[in-house]
């Protein structure tokens, strides 16, 4: 059980405390409701390249980590299709240079012609040495296209083209900071030796006059239903052959979702696991072999991806993965497995809370999806789960029809 308070400001940025002192710092975490999904088709990286300009100075502080790291504090962010997420850990007696950064870049962020350029070139260069120069960087950009055709969940958040981030006019960066980076567009939650008095004054002296943006309205277009198997085979300059099988799956927020995410541990989630037990030991059909949901607010993927073993070809392996989709069709998971999986979800989440960080960051994603009080009725969700609705939810979503293959070739050396 994590206990917390929350409190919001007149501007709507809502914080959530959470008192640990068994620890001399704190965390800010400050999550902003903005992701690749909230993107133009023809603008896609934005989310990302914010990521980094946040860090290129604001217009009271021209270097953001010097000041912190002079106070002792840490930091970092991640942005993914649904969020961008900075957070901090800081001495509790320096803890006001954190308020005093974050607040000057969410009221005034520095626009200058050398930062937006040096960060573009930053995220370019990331574009070049993560997706197009590196081995299989490039699975993703190929996989969500084809299984995504109008959400945009079909772009990666590094962008779709890395067009888009070189022809980024100041405009149209400004236009994506004045939309999505508001106090009323954020969540803030506050972890480790403070308490919510403290939180409160430093929240109303440092935030409470940044104004309100336009409350952000998201239509995004729904993904519909897949009717055919679609199949995509490339060769590119890798070391070894990989299969990518992709499924539809339901929302966050869908009832099905712990189900969902049970169904992917039952299957591959350490060496006692069925696929690494079948098709890794036993068999020795792949040199290694995974199967995980990509955990997205909205409809997200479950993803079967694999390297075969020496000698054996993808359309064997893909074989051998429909095999065990089918076993867990048609068998009911016994009790011991069902318990054992339960237990060792049960004992990962625990072991996840320990850290105030990630508390700091799990409760600002679940006020995000829907509020932070859930954080605490997760773990009875998974124990309610039975063998017929993992039975079932297999049947649903494990179909040809659902499915996306990649196969993603090795090019032969020419004799």
């Amino acid at each position: 059980m994590i206990k917390f308070e929350r409190f919001q400001l007149d501007n709507g940025l809502r914080v959530i405390v959470h008192q640990d002192l068994s620890t001399p710092l704190v965390a800010m975490n400050i999550l902003y409701q903005v992701g690749a999904r909230d993107e133009e088709p023809s603008r896609t990286g934005f989310a990302h390249l914010f990521e980094h300009l946040m860090f290129g100075g604001s217009a009271n502080i021209p270097s953001y980590d010097t000041p912190l790291e002079t106070a002792g504090g840490e930091n970092n962010a991640f942005t993914n299709s649904d969020i961008t997420n900075y957070y901090l850990t800081i001495p509790k007696e320096n803890l006001e240079t954190a308020f005093w950064l974050e607040s000057d870049r969410m009221l005034n962020l520095a626009f200058t012609d050398k930062s937006l350029e040096v960060q573009r070139q930053v995220v370019i260069e990331e574009f070049k040495q993560s997706y197009l120069n590196q081995p299989y960087g490039d699975v993703w950009m190929l996989l969500k296209p084809l299984a995504y055709k109008t959400h945009p969940y079909q772009w990666n958040t590094i962008g779709k083209d890395i067009s888009h981030i070189e022809d980024a006019s100041m405009e149209e960066v400004k236009d994506f900071y004045r939309r999505f980076y508001n106090p009323n567009n954020a969540i803030m939650v506050l972890a480790g030796n403070i308490n919510v008095e403290e939180a409160r004054e430093y929240c109303e002296k440092w935030f409470a006059n940044i104004p309100a943006g336009e409350k952000v309205q998201r239509n995004l277009p729904k993904e519909k239903v897949q009717t055919e198997a679609r199949v995509l085979k490339v060769e590119r300059e890798v070391p070894n052959d990989a299969l990518y099988i992709a499924f539809h799956m339901c929302n966050r927020l869908d009832k099905a979702y712990q189900i969902t995410d049970l169904l992917s541990d039952i299957l591959s989630n350490g060496p006692s696991s069925r696929l690494f037990r079948k098709l890794v030991k036993e068999r020795a059909l792949f040199a290694e072999l995974d199967a995980y949901i990509t955990g997205d607010i909205d409809a997200g993927l479950f993803i079967f991806s694999g390297k075969p073993a020496e000698g054996i070809s993808l359309e064997q392996a893909e074989q051998a993965i429909w095999e065990e989709i089918e076993k867990v069709k048609e068998e009911l998971v016994s009790e011991e497995e069902l318990e054992k999986v339960k237990n060792k979800m049960e004992s990962s989440m625990i072991f996840g809370e320990i850290s105030f960080l990630n508390k700091a960051m799990s409760l600002a994603y679940y006020e995000t999806i829907t509020c932070a009080e859930d954080i605490n009725e997760e773990v009875k969700k998974y124990r309610k789960i039975s063998a017929l609705q993992l039975q079932e939810m297999a049947k649903s979503i494990f179909t040809k029809e659902n499915s996306s293959t990649l196969f993603y070739q090795a090019k032969k050396e020419q004799s």
